[in-house]
């Protein structure tokens, strides 16, 4: 039976959520830290980011067994049951953190098309690929990658005043090196990951165009069907749910800062009318558009 990998016995139950543990294998199988649970299946109600740093062994997911050398780097989501076997001199650095408690500037990483890639679609996805959409990192680049995670490590460690700030710029420039070597992977799976984390990117940047499913889907190169079913994995939404949140979001901005009209706005935002704007924007804030402009900050 798996185990649960509670987050509060690496962040302490009101620590700031982002830990990081090196792995090595030991030559007599003990664990290499406190909680440390490598070899046994467990889940995480957090989630990880593996740098394989050297040797090999077996990455063991959902009841499915890949290899895993140097230079290898995987995302595990909380839900899923993992374990790493048949270690032979591996060596991981595991980078821990929670989304939910961590204000991740979201919006900004997914305009790097390997963020929703990397870090969104490639762990759902690993088994039905085979791991081969996994990133793989030459020797230079890992080494960056182990420095930022050193870094993020040290100040762990050290918390010294300000370190809450400087862990979290040192996730996120972690996790933005990281999308952008997996929006520069050749290989086929990864490109297919990847047409959707720009499908996202691009979403981002043109809500206001009159998208549609279908158009959509065909951007993604997948059926309708694979095209909600991925879409939903990777953002957690709709495809037209997500559009509507980048409209209101936008709405709000320009009601707090202009005296535009509402018609306007509803246009500038991509909505068709401004009863359908006004509907929309009540159903995600709990208010008319004409309440938030004269209480934008309750």
């Amino acid at each position: 039976m798996a185990v649960l990998a509670r987050g509060e016995d690496y962040f302490g139950k009101e620590g700031f959520p982002v830990a990081v543990r090196r792995v090595r294998t030991e030559p007599d199988g003990g664990p290499s830290h406190l909680h440390d649970v490598t070899e046994v299946d467990h889940f995480h109600d957090f989630c990880e980011l593996v740098l394989v740093l050297s040797g090999r062994g077996r990455h063991v997911l959902e009841g499915q067994s890949f290899p895993v050398s140097a230079g290898n780097v995987l995302v595990v989501q909380g839900s899923q049951v993992h374990a790493f076997r048949e270690r032979d001199g591996l060596v991981l650095v595991n980078v821990m953190y929670d989304p939910e408690r961590l204000p991740l500037p979201e919006g900004l990483l997914r305009r790097l098309p390997g963020y929703s890639a990397l870090f969104k679609l490639e762990p759902s996805f690993r088994t039905a690929h085979r791991f081969s959409s996994r990133l793989d990192l030459g020797r230079e680049d890992l080494g960056v990658a182990e420095v930022l995670a050193e870094r993020l490590a040290k100040e762990e460690q050290g918390k010294d005043p300000g370190h809450e700030a400087l862990r979290l710029g040192l996730l996120v420039e972690l996790m933005g090196f990281l999308s952008r070597r997996y929006g520069e992977s050749e290989a086929g799976e990864s490109r297919a990951l990847l047409r959707m984390g720009r499908l996202i990117s691009t979403l981002e940047q043109q809500y206001a165009e009159p998208w549609t499913v279908a158009a959509l889907a065909r951007m993604a190169g997948l059926s309708r069907t694979n095209f909600l079913r991925t879409f939903r994995q990777a953002t957690g939404q709709s495809p037209i749910g997500f559009l509507i949140g980048l409209r209101v979001e936008s709405a709000k901005r320009l009601l707090r800062q202009s005296d535009r009209s509402m018609t306007a706005i509803a246009h500038d935002c991509g909505f068709g009318d401004s009863n359908y704007f006004a509907r929309k924007f009540r159903e995600a804030t709990g208010r008319t558009p004409t309440e938030f402009r004269r209480r934008p900050l309750e």
